[in-house]
């Protein structure tokens, strides 16, 4: 097994923001940093409980489009997709059905819900980690798809 891209600095400071943000979030709008909800409240929209919302979503985009362009992190430009933008964005919608099924996400429960020590949280993020587990060992080695 071969690790590409591995970048433990980056990774580090971005797990580290990740807990600040969430921390902040819950701080400030006592809200649990899901994703998944916070965009989910986008689509169905309630009055006076946006703002906060488009606020987290673009500064989340933004964060990544800003790494990128600044390349600050050693070897940002060798990451490439393995598959084609088509597979990216069915995986997209099978996560976010997931979710929606789920009640939450990995962000929601993994992050925010095992810090709280919440059980459903636990379950929710063993599901989704062999879950995960399945789906990579059936698409690399049963259907044969490269990574």
């Amino acid at each position: 097994m071969e690790i590409i891209n591995f970048t433990p600095l980056s990774a580090l400071a971005g797990g580290a923001l990740i807990g600040l943000s969430a921390a902040f979030l819950m701080w400030s709008q006592g809200r649990v940093a899901g994703i998944s909800g916070i965009v989910g409240g986008l689509v169905q929209p309630v009055r006076g409980d946006l703002d906060w919302r488009w606020l987290f979503v673009i500064g989340l985009v933004l964060g990544g489009v800003l790494y990128r362009v600044l390349g600050i992190g050693p070897g940002v430009e060798h990451i490439q997709p393995v598959v084609s933008q088509g597979v990216l964005v069915l995986a997209g919608l099978l996560v976010g059905i997931g979710a929606t099924i789920g009640a939450g996400c990995t962000s929601g429960h993994g992050i925010c819900g095992l810090a709280r020590r919440s059980p459903r949280s636990l379950v929710a993020t063993l599901s989704f980690m062999g879950t995960a587990f399945v789906t990579v060992f059936v698409v690399r080695h049963l259907m044969g798809v490269a990574a």
